[in-house]
């Protein structure tokens, strides 16, 4: 079971590696692996990441508010729904049901293969240079007030989906897509928070019932580590921001790729095990 001292370690990890395109989920399985810690599980990560969502809406709060009030105010005044707000609102939507979609279906891959360190490992390569090719061939000049639409928040939601799998992130999986349509850096990344709000709350509160639970951790070291992502979370998606409007995403890559082949080489030789 997840103690205390796991508790801090693992809130740490998730608030510093929920916003970079290195895979959260990825470094909560490999920490504890690498550590001799039991898998803490799919319902402990999810659960977790409330934390880091939290401090998403409070960076974005003026957006956030934006979004919530002009959406829903358009389905009563049909003068607002060419508005940037009410059209964020559903595109957040559509992108969003993807992965609600597949979520639900591959539940029980979720919580078992998935979580496989091989594939983890190879997930980081192969998503870490699909992210390289994306940043040194996109034109970085479209931005979500002008261009986004309802093809291209399906494409964003797709690529959220993947993120299911333990190694894609999230964040690098939706930043790739944007790229890839050509946004720009900071657009693609501020999008893809936006787009993860509903996703990453709906699962949190969804996996709330297995805490305390069978193998699930309890929910004394669940809060304290759900806490400790939010404060940690608050700082590096500042940091993120700011990083890449000026550089690209190269050393992200280059850790991937060389966090991948190791865990692939660990676990194929024995020294931590595929599974928790």
């Amino acid at each position: 079971m997840i103690g205390w001292l796991e508790a801090v370690v693992l809130g740490l990890v998730q608030g510093l590696t929920e916003f970079l395109p290195i895979s959260s989920s990825a470094h909560i399985r490999v920490v504890s692996a690498f550590a001799g810690w039991q898998d803490p599980g799919a319902a402990f990560t999810a659960v977790i990441q409330i934390g880091t969502e939290l401090a998403v809406l409070i960076y974005f709060r003026k957006e956030i508010w934006e979004i919530i009030s002009t959406w829903t105010r358009s389905l009563f005044n049909k003068d607002l729904r060419g508005q940037w707000g009410a059209r964020m609102g559903w595109y957040i939507i559509v992108g969003s049901l993807p992965i609600v979609v597949l979520g639900v279906t591959f539940k029980d891959q979720i919580e078992g293969v998935f979580r496989d360190l091989r594939l983890v490992g190879t997930t980081l390569i192969v998503f870490g240079l699909l992210l390289w090719f994306a940043d040194r061939t996109a034109r970085n000049k479209l931005t979500l007030e002008k261009h986004l639409s309802f093809p291209h928040a399906i494409v964003y939601g797709l690529a959220q989906a993947l993120a299911l799998i333990p190694g894609v992130s999230r964040s690098g999986g939706t930043t790739t897509a944007g790229l890839l349509l050509d946004y720009r850096r900071e657009d693609a990344a501020k999008y893809s928070f936006l787009l993860a709000i509903p996703a990453v709350l709906g699962s949190g509160v969804y996996e709330l019932r297995e805490i305390g639970q069978g193998p699930a951790p309890a929910w004394g070291p669940t809060i304290l580590a759900t806490v400790i992502s939010f404060v940690v979370g608050y700082l590096a998606v500042a940091w993120f921001l700011r990083y890449i409007s000026t550089h690209r995403f190269t050393g992200f890559v280059i850790y991937r790729i060389i966090l991948g082949f190791f865990l692939i080489l660990a676990s194929t030789a024995g020294w931590i095990p595929t599974l928790g």
